[in-house]
């Protein structure tokens, strides 16, 4: 894949942490459902290619969030309870 019009920043956020299988997959998943896919990016404006990764990579960030936080919360309910 041509990575001219993804960002830097957009990359790391994809290639980055023991959770980057599942943060890719969110991150296509977001992508996949605005009509795009990561192959896509290179052919869109570089503004909107951008626009596009700093909003998918929102998205991955806060679904992973919520996904420890659920962790989190079951592993309380667990052992605390």
């Amino acid at each position: 894949m041509n990575k001219k019009n993804i960002p830097k920043d957009a990359e790391e956020c994809i290639m980055r942490g023991p959770q980057s299988a599942l943060e890719k997959e969110l991150i296509e998943g977001f992508l996949r459902d605005k009509g795009y896919s990561l192959e896509d990016l290179p052919n869109l404006p570089k503004s909107q290619a951008k626009k596009l990764m700093e909003e998918a990579c929102m998205y991955a960030s806060l679904k992973l969030a919520e996904i420890d936080a659920k962790a989190g919360f079951r592993h309380k309910i667990k052992y605390e309870s």
